[in-house]
């Protein structure tokens, strides 16, 4: 008779689950297209700051805060039901949905001020948000994950009571970062937000992947040593919505065609020296 490892046994339980959410986010997805077809202009607000839905037990290493943001706060009904997912998969967190604006005002509020004027050489939306969510991890801590990612298991179980950050790793095995969980001020925050920054400051136009995104992580970062886990365990992409529902309101598009017709940084005469990542 074979014995089954309790370890194995979860990973399959999350394994089922994850799948079985997926299906159900890809039907959703399917049956918005006639929604949006009778109802082209409906949109939903996500909320700024909403309570737990329940209060947890225990405190936590990790801040109980997930925070999102988005070039709008007004969301397609995938968007929408991408977001109650996780709103039921993590209902011990505070969620936060920090605007365009508002993340320029909470690195000035936290940062020195030649941190917020590279931060605000970047042109693309999808830039700043990448050097924004290391930054606000760094300083507070929390969960950040992208407008379009889910969770597929219950974020506390996921992260538990001691942990001090988890990174997601991709399908090739990479990191990303669509999916961050950190305590402030860990060392490996620090240093992905220290090479964003002199990506800036050096003028580097490399690209948003590589000059604010998951590239800065797999150049900085050694993935043996750092607590990763695989996306498929626990956190998801698209099942719930696509670019298409994304970007409806969005002209430019994603990033990756935005960033054909317009460069990452705004033009600054010469290179600057970066005097490196240090909080208030």
């Amino acid at each position: 008779m074979t014995r089954h490892s309790p370890f194995a046994g979860a990973m399959l339980s999350r394994h089922v689950v994850g799948r079985l959410i997926k299906l159900t986010g890809n039907v959703f997805k399917l049956l918005s297209y006639p929604f949006h077809w009778l109802l082209p202009d409906k949109r939903f607000t996500l909320p700024a700051q909403a309570a737990p839905l329940i209060q947890p037990r225990r405190p936590s290493v990790i801040p109980r805060t997930l925070w999102q943001t988005n070039f709008t706060n007004r969301v397609t009904l995938p968007v929408y039901l991408n977001y109650l997912c996780n709103r039921l998969m993590a209902p011990t967190f505070e969620y936060r949905f920090v605007s365009t604006e508002a993340r320029a005002d909470f690195i000035e509020a936290n940062y020195p001020a030649d941190v917020l004027r590279r931060y605000s050489r970047l042109q693309i939306g999808a830039a700043q948000a990448d050097f924004w969510r290391v930054l606000v991890l760094h300083a507070q801590g929390g969960v950040y994950m992208d407008i379009d990612a889910h969770l597929t298991w219950p974020l506390d179980r996921v992260l538990g009571a001691e942990r001090e950050a988890l990174f997601v790793r991709s399908r090739k095995g990479g990191l990303t970062n669509y999916f961050i969980a950190s305590r402030p001020g860990t060392a490996e925050l620090k240093a992905v937000c220290e090479a964003i920054d002199d990506n800036i400051a050096g003028n580097r136009e490399c690209g948003v992947f590589d000059m604010t995104g998951p590239g800065v992580f797999n150049r900085v970062l050694d993935i043996a040593s750092v607590d990763s886990a695989s996306y498929r365990f626990f956190c998801l992409q698209g099942s719930f919505t696509n670019e298409r529902f994304q970007y409806v309101d969005k002209p430019q598009g994603k990033w990756t065609r935005e960033q054909k017709v317009v460069g990452v940084l705004s033009r600054e005469e010469g290179n600057e020296a970066s005097r490196g990542i240090e909080r208030r």
